[in-house]
């Protein structure tokens, strides 16, 4: 007979396998988000399969996996913006999206203007800080993460 208490510990055992199966996950996005990744492609690299992936990594980072590479590619997309040096087509292939349409439409959702917008403004916006501060100041927030303001006194 088996001893009561395994079949918590063997759970709490797979939880922390499987953390640690969508801590690879998130560090291969962060790595590779300029390759051609999918849900599935990823899945295949951890043997779990899409929908448990996306599940699971989900409830342990607050968003899809898809949502997360997105997020990783806007933010990469930025600073190329910033720089002024590629076209909006060029940032949008050189991120790895292979859509301007999706590329657009997502960077108007994370930063709330579309790219073209953002690289004719935020060139002169960052002008003389350092980048690391720049990456700070101008990173997107979602917009369920945006701060909600306060009513102000009448």
């Amino acid at each position: 007979m088996c001893h009561p208490s395994w079949g918590p510990a063997r759970a709490a055992a797979q939880r922390l396998n499987d953390l640690a199966l969508l801590r690879r996950v998130r560090d291969r996005i962060d790595r590779e988000y300029a390759q051609p990744l999918n849900v599935e492609a990823l899945a295949r690299g951890v043997n779990m399969s899409a929908g448990h992936l996306s599940r699971r990594f989900k409830l342990a980072y607050g968003e899809s996996p898809y949502s997360y590479l997105m997020t990783r590619r806007i933010e990469r997309a930025m600073t190329l913006l910033r720089r002024g040096d590629l076209s909006v087509t060029e940032v949008c292939f050189a991120v790895g999206c292979s859509s301007l349409g999706t590329f657009s439409t997502r960077f108007t959702e994370l930063v709330g203007v579309p790219p073209s917008t953002y690289r004719h403004h935020a060139a002169r916006a960052t002008a003389g800080m350092p980048p690391c501060v720049a990456k700070q100041v101008t990173r997107p927030i979602r917009n369920q993460e945006a701060p909600v303001a306060e009513p102000q006194p009448a």
